[in-house]
């Protein structure tokens, strides 16, 4: 893995942080997203979302499996952007069944997918793995990699 970015942020730097993180994430339309529970996967995609102009109130697709919000993007297109939750996923099959393999493959669509860890093998190869770790209450540590 090459990693991209390492840095820490607290929910205070939370929105330059996503600044930042977007400046490397932008090329790469699959984000895997990896931490305890708690470590602000959502509460960061929520921030990342905020940046993209996303106007939906951002929520955990723990139970819905996939979330499905649109941006405008810089040049004025209308984007998709899937935020998926794989955590009550049990395997490949029932995430395909649920549709996320499909969700992957949407083209020049963003889709960032929290608890990738239980279907692997559905990323693509081109996906930017995210992970988050809690330094404490306040303070994350973000590490962001790629294949290669």
């Amino acid at each position: 893995m090459t990693l991209l970015l390492e840095q820490t942020f607290t929910l205070s730097t939370l929105s330059q942080m996503a600044q930042t993180f977007y400046a490397i994430a932008q090329p790469y339309t699959v984000w895997a997203l990896s931490g305890q529970l708690g470590a602000g996967k959502t509460t960061f995609t929520s921030a990342v979302c905020s940046l993209l102009g996303v106007e939906d109130a951002v929520s955990s697709p723990t139970f819905s499996i996939i979330n499905h919000y649109e941006y405008t993007d810089a040049t004025g297109i209308t984007k998709q952007l899937f935020h998926s939750d794989w955590y009550r996923l049990a395997d490949e099959e029932e995430a395909i069944n649920a549709g996320v393999e499909d969700m992957l493959h949407t083209g020049n669509n963003l889709c960032i997918v929290e608890w990738w860890e239980r279907a692997p093998e559905l990323l693509p190869p081109n996906t930017l793995f995210v992970a988050l770790e809690v330094i404490d209450e306040e303070t994350r540590k973000i590490k962001c990699m790629i294949n290669g």
